[in-house]
């Protein structure tokens, strides 16, 4: 089960922050991320067994992080949820983004998860098992895992909010140091919940930190490839500035151009 942490319009200068550690079969390859083509501009780690994504930025600004969730009845041939996060990177707004899925998911051709969406103007967790429910993100910090958003019942995800809180989260660079550390957490007794999984075939495969501010220069992207107590984070910030700064320089021409017309 993945890990995702989100803070969301708690600390100004950037309205965005995220940690996430995914869980997969250790065979099942999922490349570094990446600017993939088409528009708008999307910075994302691709699975190359369904061509979906896990977690990724458009150039509007946009995040979506997925984690998968039990689901009992699942279709002969289930939809590919990370084929539905990459769709979902194509809307121009979170709340677009929020409309899309739920058309989607409302057919009843994907397995369980849990979508968290979110830009500048919103955030939505969107719990999708038996039932699929839309939940507004608040200020501060949200634990997403393979239950619902913040579910006390959920050892490993208090466990993560426990760590993420013990100091104030009141800028990028201390949420970001925190983080890392927290993602890297190690199992300490048999049995506890840890931040790290290993399991015989399966386990924790990359980790990723983000920061989206309020302008493109003050963009962070860390990315760790493989398990974050053994592997280091790398740095992608340059691919996610650049995206972002393209889609501001759009924005604002598209603006222009209104401006001229009206």
């Amino acid at each position: 089960m993945s890990l995702l942490a989100i803070v969301y319009h708690l600390v100004p200068e950037a309205p965005i922050l995220a940690a996430y550690n995914r869980e997969e079969s250790f065979d099942r390859i999922c490349q570094t991320p990446s600017i993939q083509s088409g528009k708008p501009r999307v910075l994302a780690s691709v699975d190359q067994h369904t061509g979906g994504t896990y977690l990724g930025v458009n150039q509007n600004g946009m995040f979506v992080g997925v984690v998968r969730r039990k689901k009992n009845g699942l279709a002969l041939s289930p939809r590919s949820r990370g084929a539905l996060a990459r769709e979902m990177l194509k809307c121009n707004s979170a709340q677009a983004a929020v409309d899309f899925a739920l058309e989607e998911l409302h057919t009843g051709q994907y397995g369980g998860a849990n979508f968290c969406v979110a830009d500048q103007d919103g955030g939505w967790v969107i719990q999708s098992s038996k039932e699929t429910d839309v939940i507004e993100l608040e200020q501060g910090l949200c634990v997403i895992s393979d239950r619902d958003l913040n579910d006390p019942r959920d050892e490993r995800a208090s466990m993560a909010r426990r760590l993420l809180t013990l100091q104030t989260l009141d800028s990028p660079v201390k949420f970001l140091a925190i983080a890392s550390k927290v993602l890297a957490r190690t199992p300490t007794v048999p049995g506890r919940p840890s931040m790290v999984v290993k399991e015989q075939g399966y386990g924790t495969v990359s980790s990723a930190l983000i920061s989206l501010g309020q302008k493109p220069r003050d963009a962070i992207y860390q990315y760790s490839n493989g398990s974050p107590d053994q592997s280091k984070f790398e740095d992608y910030s340059p691919a996610l500035r650049d995206i972002l700064s393209r889609g501001l320089r759009e924005a604002k021409a598209k603006a222009a151009e209104a401006e001229a017309q009206g």
